[in-house]
């Protein structure tokens, strides 16, 4: 993931996502904020913008908030001041020319209905702050977007505050009783008594070679460059695996996965889908095309298909390093974030996008920030798309986008066994409502992971997630694990993976015992217990029921 997408993905998490909003010519005379007003039906409480810039500078909050932050605890206080010290570096040509949604501007018609203004210009003078505060010379915070707003008092109802900000991410920490109801009550310092016949996630015997090609399809004018990982362990008797990276990614998302599974003979074909890979996101934020074009959601199952494909011709190549040794009849797709919707596609998941189109004209404000990129697939014509390929026989979607695109049964048509990843730290894809409650949907068999205190980037290679480092932690975005930190979740990724593709060779009963509770159990360190189930248990079925109720 590019730095020009996570600086997105922070913009989306800053003031409840306005950055995603449309940027319309903010008025610089206007008259600056110096003064914060919290409403509470007919009580008002003020703090000036110069006592807020001295609790940012001394720690210390100023005596008129003092009666509210007393009864917070330490670490609350430390959060809030935090908010008030975190600077953005987002200038205003990048939010004007990443601003300009119909999606961004529904959320901020939510949220300004928590902006008390006489002239019912909320919207407006929300934009204005916004550009205006990314003006600073540290760029956007807080204390620049309030000094910014066109009025000198930024007045908050904070009852429809607390309504809004209460619906925000609700999936994220819905997520967190989840993953709590799945964990068994068991003493974390022991381990189960399970006889493992090797460990998985050890690297294999063979020498791993990559072997680079761009192809082309001329039928849709679209490249699609391949990195092919195989070994001359490889044979037609295991399947190929190929790899759908995420949303403003590069196909090395996952190359310590790709160079695991190869050295156990295995080929490993990670392709890029051009339509949305980080050099198509970079050029988004240059203005010379969109973030996403909707038919992306159509062309990324296609890069699949045209790949395999090629394989298949490849496959014939007399001299080919690879010849007669792809079973391009016997696949398994990988899909990460984004490619987890790509991969459920193609393995039999039908896009159902009626209810997505009136969802996506609704209050956004409490959408994730995949809801919202799903959201992009309103603009498709037709209702219903089927892009199965069969020559897909087992898929794994990490951490996937699919609350909005599947409709109500388009998972139930899923053809394949299928293992979902979840993370219940996610903030980008919450796991309640992206993985967890798509998964009851899936037909058998089918198995789901659970990371406790896993991230969204925690299973991508360290080589892509180097832009981590400093990035301030909202409650939308920031917080990663990942490198050093994700170490553990790697490794059980690696094992978990292995096992699954070994379940389409000779091999299976051999590698079966890596896809119980029983290893996740074995396997989960202090950091990060892991939990592997094939149904939800009654007790978090209620937690799923009560979030779907409400």
């Amino acid at each position: 993931m590019g730095k020009t997408w996570k600086s997105l993905k922070i913009a989306a998490g800053f003031f409840c996502a306005i950055a995603l909003t449309q940027f319309l010519g903010a008025n610089s005379s206007a008259q600056a904020a110096d003064t914060v007003v919290a409403r509470f039906g007919l009580f008002t409480e003020s703090v000036s913008l110069a006592e807020l810039q001295k609790a940012a500078e001394s720690g210390e909050f100023p005596a008129s908030l003092q009666p509210y932050t007393n009864s917070l605890s330490q670490e609350q206080r430390r959060s809030l001041l935090g908010a008030l010290r975190m600077r953005i570096p987002l200038n205003i040509v990048t939010i004007s020319r990443l601003a300009n949604t119909q999606i961004g501007t529904s959320i901020l018609n939510d949220i300004a209905t928590a902006v008390a203004r006489k002239d019912k210009a909320g919207l407006q003078a929300l934009r204005a702050a916004l550009v205006l505060g990314s003006t600073a010379p540290q760029g956007l915070s807080v204390l620049s977007f309030i000094a910014a707003y066109p009025s000198q008092r930024l007045e908050i109802d904070v009852p429809q505050a607390f309504r809004i900000v209460g619906n925000l991410n609700t999936a994220f920490w819905r997520t967190q009783q989840f993953m709590l109801a799945i964990a068994p009550q068991l003493d974390p310092t022991k381990k189960p008594q399970i006889s493992l016949p090797f460990d998985p996630s050890q690297p294999g015997t063979a020498q791993v070679q990559i072997l680079k090609l761009n192809w082309n399809d001329q039928k849709r004018t679209r490249n699609v460059p391949v990195d092919i990982y195989w070994s001359n362990a490889a044979t037609a008797d295991k399947p190929i695996i190929v790899y759908s990276h995420g949303l403003g990614s590069v196909r090395t998302d996952l190359h310590y996965l790709a160079e695991h599974l190869a050295s156990h003979g295995y080929i490993f074909v990670a392709l890029e889908h051009v339509g949305s890979n980080g050099a198509n996101i970079d050029s988004a934020i240059t203005g010379k095309n969109r973030l996403m074009k909707p038919q992306e959601f159509l062309d990324r199952p296609q890069d699949v298909s045209f790949v395999l494909d090629e394989l298949e011709k490849l496959n014939q190549i007399a001299d080919n390093p690879l010849q007669g040794k792809l079973a391009t009849n016997n696949v398994m797709v990988i899909g990460y974030s984004f490619g987890g919707s790509t991969a459920l596609s193609v393995a039999g998941g039908e896009l159902q996008l009626e209810k997505l189109k009136i969802r996506c004209q609704k209050k956004l404000a409490i959408l994730s920030l995949g809801e919202g990129i799903q959201c992009i697939a309103q603009e498709l014509p037709q209702n219903t798309y089927q892009l199965t390929d069969e020559r897909i026989k087992a898929a794994i979607a990490l951490s996937p986008t699919t609350s909005l695109l599947f409709g109500e049964t388009g998972l139930t048509k899923v053809k394949v066994p299928t293992l979902m990843l979840a993370s219940s730290l996610d903030k980008s894809t919450p796991a309640l409502t992206e993985q967890i409650l798509p998964f009851d949907q899936l037909p058998s068999p089918k198995w789901l992971v659970g990371i406790l205190g896993g991230t969204h980037l925690s299973v991508k290679d360290p080589s892509t997630t180097l832009d981590q480092a400093g990035q301030p932690n909202t409650p939308f975005t920031g917080g990663e694990l990942v490198d050093q930190q994700a170490v553990d979740v790697r490794k059980f990724v690696k094992a978990i993976t292995l096992a699954f593709a070994a379940q389409l060779t000779s091999q299976a009963k051999n590698y079966a015992i890596f896809l119980t509770p029983d290893y996740a159990q074995y396997a989960s360190t202090a950091a990060f217990p892991f939990r592997i189930i094939t149904q939800i248990p009654p007790n978090a079925k209620t937690v799923v029921q009560e979030f779907i109720e409400k």
